[in-house]
């Protein structure tokens, strides 16, 4: 007669801890990459102690030697509204952060909110221009 024990191991592996695992890595990654602002263009920003925390649609940069840069691509004041209606096409109240260097002159800034309030009107939307700045030191 042969002894057989009483308590079988199970080999079966446990999916369900590893699928917790593995969302709350997604998660953790899924915020902490939404507040991280990729800043390939290097730019001085103004500085400024208010602060709006707003989603953004597009970003328009405008550097130092005044060149326009619509989503890191570069771009002229001409084609820069097209390129805008473009990627606001699907928004209606979206938000266009502009980014510009702080020795950049009031006017370059006038251009970009003058080719948004023209996209404004033409497409009867409400889109706005929000002035990126960086804490005082």
């Amino acid at each position: 007669m042969a002894i057989r024990p009483r308590n079988t191991r199970n080999v079966a592996f446990n999916m369900a801890s590893f699928s917790d695992l593995v969302f709350l890595l997604l998660i953790f990654f899924m915020l902490t990459s939404t507040l991280i602002a990729p800043s390939a263009i290097k730019l001085l920003l103004p500085a400024s102690e208010s602060r709006t925390m707003a989603s953004q649609t597009a970003t328009v940069y405008i550097n130092e030697k005044m060149e326009y840069f619509l989503e890191e691509r570069p771009v002229n004041i001409e084609t820069l509204q097209s390129g805008l209606e473009f990627v606001l096409q699907n928004e209606t109240e979206g938000s266009v952060v502009l980014r510009s260097d702080h020795t950049v002159p009031v006017q370059h800034i006038v251009n970009v909110i003058d080719v948004v309030n023209n996209i404004n009107n033409k497409r009867d939307t409400k889109h706005r221009v929000i002035l990126a700045t960086q804490p005082p030191r």
